[in-house]
């Protein structure tokens, strides 16, 4: 009886370290910002999300926007800069967006250096695509 018990309490243990030890929203690597693939897109906000991302490895905010291309996911920030700076993009907003072009599943997204809107103008990377968020 006391060895049945040291066996399930040794594989419960074990069964937790494993969960623990396996994180299944992680796909890879990060995708990094990479300044020689900057581009400049304008578009319309049809969409505005909010979700665990593989650019940030954290909660993130995106939007998705309609360019004359087709539609794009730009990656912002993660979701409690937004929130702390008190930034906040809607549907149907006009967007000129700067950042670093990446494929997600074969689509290609964008990875958001600055954004503006009008005359406000959101800065979310510095030149080289170090998240500013980092700093605080």
């Amino acid at each position: 009886m006391k060895t049945v018990r040291i066996v399930v309490i040794a594989a419960t243990v074990v069964f937790i370290l494993v969960l623990t030890a396996v994180n299944p929203r992680k796909t890879g690597e990060p995708l990094a910002y990479n300044p020689s693939t900057e581009v400049k897109a304008s578009g319309v906000v049809e969409d505005v999300q909010e979700f665990y991302c593989p650019v940030t490895d954290d909660r993130g905010a995106h939007v998705k926007i309609r360019t004359p291309d087709g539609p794009v996911l730009v990656h912002v920030a993660i979701a409690r800069f937004l929130r702390a700076h008190e930034i906040a993009f809607n549907k149907g907003d006009k967007l000129e967006v700067v950042g670093s072009r990446v494929r997600v599943q074969g689509k290609d997204n964008i990875i958001a250096r600055e954004i503006a809107r009008g005359p406000e103008h959101f800065f979310f990377r510095d030149a080289s695509g170090n998240p500013l968020w980092a700093n605080q």
